[in-house]
């Protein structure tokens, strides 16, 4: 069964050394249970908890917990929670994304490639803001992703929340280029948002800032991760980030799919 819970305390260490569990948890110490657009769900048997799903605004996340494995009852469960929430994407373990596959027709898969950023050991001199005024990175982004563009207010809120609690922390190259840590877990680092002004594309700003950030936190002791699309291999590999693993994303479908 799944059930909704305001505190899940006693299963942080049952949870996976996973991305999918560390982004949970990154949730939960931003917000706890106690808000509409950030609720969490318990996965369980009538013996024991077997995994966590959180919903959070439109995105769903969900984690198994070490050494549990879903039947398919409990994944068939799983669809029917995707199909009454209706989240736009849904980030789970690999293994259990064709099963749901077969039974969401409204959603379809996007590969994504995790790299890990392997150090050299040499911070290059590069001018970089790492306590940037959160307004000028938002110019940034805004340029760069449509959702965000589109909804300042609910991008600033979550984002100056994060960084309070020192889960996460924004970058700026100069007033063109920016980079944002998305969680800070078991030392363990994500980055994501990485843009450039249209302007300033193609003269290397972004390669270089993100080469600055891996050196800087593999210096101070962090392993640095992040998403990107797989035909994106070669120029990862360029600035020092190697491919580790290929996980599949459940997105739902829009028109131009049908």
């Amino acid at each position: 069964m799944i059930t909704q819970t305001l505190n899940f305390d006693s299963l942080i260490p049952k949870m996976r050394g996973n991305h999918y569990s560390r982004r949970i948890r990154s949730h939960y110490q931003a917000y706890g249970g106690g808000y509409d657009f950030c609720r969490f769900f318990i996965i369980k048997d009538e013996e024991k908890e077997k995994g966590i799903i959180v919903l959070f605004n439109s995105s769903m996340l969900m984690s198994t917990l070490e050494g549990c494995t879903l039947s398919e009852g409990e994944l068939a469960e799983v669809s029917m929670f995707i199909s009454m929430n209706k989240p736009l994407s849904c980030e789970l373990e690999k293994a259990y994304v064709p099963a749901l596959l077969e039974t969401l027709p409204e959603y379809k898969t996007d590969k994504r490639t995790q790299f890990r950023y392997k150090p050299r050991n040499e911070i290059p001199a590069l001018d970089v803001d790492d306590v940037p005024p959160l307004g000028d990175v938002y110019k940034i982004l805004a340029s760069s992703f449509p959702a965000i563009a589109n909804s300042y207010e609910l991008w600033l809120t979550d984002m100056s929340h994060r960084v309070r609690r020192g889960l996460a922390q924004s970058f700026l190259l100069g007033d063109y280029t920016t980079a944002t840590i998305q969680y800070i877990i078991d030392k363990v680092v994500l980055i994501g948002h990485v843009a450039t002004v249209p302007e300033q594309r193609g003269k290397l700003h972004a390669r270089k800032l993100l080469y600055w950030i891996g050196e800087r936190l593999s210096r101070d002791g962090f392993e640095v991760i992040l998403f990107a699309r797989p035909h994106r291999v070669s120029y990862y590999n360029e600035i020092g980030f190697t491919p580790v693993s290929v996980d599949l994303v459940l997105e739902r479908k829009n028109e131009t799919d049908e």
